[in-house]
């Protein structure tokens, strides 16, 4: 556990502005400073850094919290991570002693082990045992320049090469099974999952060895192998050589499918370039690279199943706000045989070339038709009439249109009627499923999220957050809220979560400023709550006040009861009614 005084100590060296302005351009608004969201597409900055109270809150998608919750989210970190960072950033060691934590403690066992790793795998390819991987690269036309910038490596082809290498290291089986890079077999020996096979280590935006990709030379074993999800890694949370890019000067980033395609890319002079890690892109993946760029250009490749996952993200991007570009590749199979082919002056050529997402969707649909056939050209007309109704700039829809029905000989006017027919349509389905689906609803305004059982009740989650922005303000009212209501009778679960915890603290006199709470709150409750501090509707409060919400939070327990008396059978009925009576005499 930290102690609450290091963390008011790491508070006061670190200044909330100064380290959120490293990942958003932040504009100064009044006492506080605006931006950009990092967590959600947005053109309009809705996203507040308070100085006053060293915290954050988006009004666009509901993240919110201070410091520590910020960098957590931002680098994907869990808290003590998180505080290793800003600590980190400060200049102040963090106490060792003070860090009882186990997770921690095998997440930092776990980075050492990786890194030893990709030194032994780097040694292996460099040596003579790893003269054929070495051969292998070169003659893929990788420089031996390209191959240290990416420590690329070498797993001999042993089963315990580097169980060995990681033993003499001092590692314990435990400690190296947890990392992934090693597994047990059946009689409880350990063996290197990675062999024979060139080595790929992938690295984090803070330069940790996170994982590992290994591909085969010849045709044993599946082409690639890949790390499968560890103490400090997730496939759907990082990219390979975003470490890399996220410094280049381009004004995008180019997605494309493998480890060989992104290095030929850096290779070549274009710095930009990221992959997924051995799994389609997800939406988390999406979202980093949001961050770091408002464009992307998918240059996954140009095979049916390349074409089909661009499909997919072209979908997946749409959802974050990146505008997508897509490159074609003419006469290969990837970027890494393009620029094998015909050069780095090419490839710039084909990237100036990109067409738009609506444009690759339209040459799909076109591909699938004969439109020189009635048949071909109404059932293409269809396909594209679905996807301008998509399209929700009049202006770009119009173009596409226009042009489109100019081509085919048909008229504009067709083409917008069906349109309007799709669109007719998918409304009356919405509304038909709004009006049966009572399980769905999208709450708080602020946040843009499900959040049912503060809809439900609305009256009195409005009155618990009263209550918990008048303790946090005063904190010398939690006794006397303390014998007037139990945080129990609070109706709504993240409100419940929030004021147990202030009561808690307050009560074992320990700090309740946001810093401090974060590390126990969940993500929604540090959300509610930041959302709450940032309303900021109650300057000054009295008992009375505090009263008025305290009475009406009852209200739900009274008609609940008046519910539950309602509903009971004469024999419960005559039990309550003995019972009250009792309580009398």
């Amino acid at each position: 556990m930290i102690p609450d005084s290091f963390i008011q100590d790491l508070k006061a060296s670190c200044d909330i502005e100064d380290i959120v302005s490293a990942y958003v351009k932040l504009t100064r608004k009044g006492k506080n400073l605006v931006g950009l969201c990092p967590f959600h597409s947005e053109k309009t900055g809705s996203f507040f850094v308070y100085p006053q109270t060293q915290s954050f809150y988006c009004f666009g998608c509901g993240a919110g919290g201070d410091t520590i919750t910020f960098l957590k989210r931002i680098e994907n970190l869990d808290y003590v991570e998180a505080i290793r960072l800003m600590a980190q950033k400060a200049g102040i060691p963090v106490p060792e002693d003070s860090v009882d934590d186990r997770g921690a403690r095998l997440r930092a066992r776990t980075l050492e082990i990786n890194r030893e790793t990709a030194r032994f795998y780097h040694q292996c390819l460099t040596s003579e045992i790893g003269k054929e991987a070495y051969r292998y690269l070169i003659e893929r036309g990788r420089t031996p320049k390209i191959i240290r910038r990416f420590g690329l490596g070498y797993a001999p082809d042993d089963w315990n090469s580097l169980v060995d290498h990681l033993k003499s290291k001092g590692f314990r089986e435990d400690e190296m099974v947890a990392s992934g890079i090693c597994g047990r077999t059946k009689n409880g020996g350990l063996y290197d999952r990675f062999r024979g096979r060139v080595i790929f280590p992938i690295i984090d935006l803070r330069g940790n060895v996170v994982a590992f990709g290994g591909r085969a030379m010849g045709e044993r074993g599946p082409k690639y192998l890949n790390s499968s999800d560890t103490p400090v890694f997730k496939k759907s949370k990082n990219l390979f050589a975003l470490n890399f890019a996220k410094a280049s000067k381009a004004p995008n980033l180019i997605l494309a499918e493998g480890y060989m395609d992104v290095i030929a890319i850096h290779q070549a002079g274009f710095d930009n370039a990221v992959a997924t890690l051995g799994t389609s892109l997800t939406e988390e993946q999406a979202r980093i690279i949001a961050q770091y760029t408002d464009t992307i250009i998918i240059a996954y490749d140009s095979d049916n199943a390349g074409q089909a996952a661009t499909k997919r993200a072209i979908n997946i991007f749409s959802e974050v706000g990146v505008k997508v570009n897509v490159l074609n590749i003419p006469n290969a199979k990837d970027p890494d045989e393009f620029l094998q082919k015909f050069g780095p002056e090419r490839f710039q050529q084909l990237l100036e070339g990109c067409t738009n997402a609506l444009e690759f969707e339209i040459s799909k649909i076109r591909n699938k038709y004969d439109v020189s056939t009635p048949d071909g050209k109404v059932s293409f007309l269809k396909d594209f009439a679905r996807l301008l109704a998509d399209i929700r700039n009049p202006l770009e829809r119009e173009v596409y249109l226009t042009k489109t029905a100019e081509e085919l000989g048909v008229s504009p006017d067709a083409i917008t009627a069906q349109i309007r027919s799709i669109q007719k349509g998918r409304r009356s389905a919405q509304a038909k499923k709004e009006k049966n689906d009572t399980s769905i609803y999208i709450g708080d305004i602020a946040s843009g999220r499900k959040d049912l059982d503060r809809k439900r009740n609305l009256k009195y989650a409005v009155a618990e957050e009263h209550i918990i922005e008048i303790l946090i303000k005063n904190q010398d009212y939690v006794p006397y809220f303390l014998n007037k209501c139990s945080p129990g009778e609070f109706v709504t679960e993240v409100n419940r979560e929030i004021v147990t915890l202030i009561c808690d603290r307050v009560m074992a006199h320990r700090s309740v400023e946001p810093m401090a709470l974060s590390a126990d709150l969940s993500t929604e409750a540090m959300d509610r709550l930041s959302g709450i501090l940032a309303s900021d509707t109650i300057q000054r409060a009295e008992r009375s006040q505090l009263d008025e919400y305290i009475a009406i939070v009852k209200e739900h327990r009274s008609a609940r009861s008046e519910q539950e008396i309602a509903n009971m059978d004469p024999e419960e009925y005559l039990r309550y009614v003995e019972s009250l009576k009792a309580r009398k005499s």
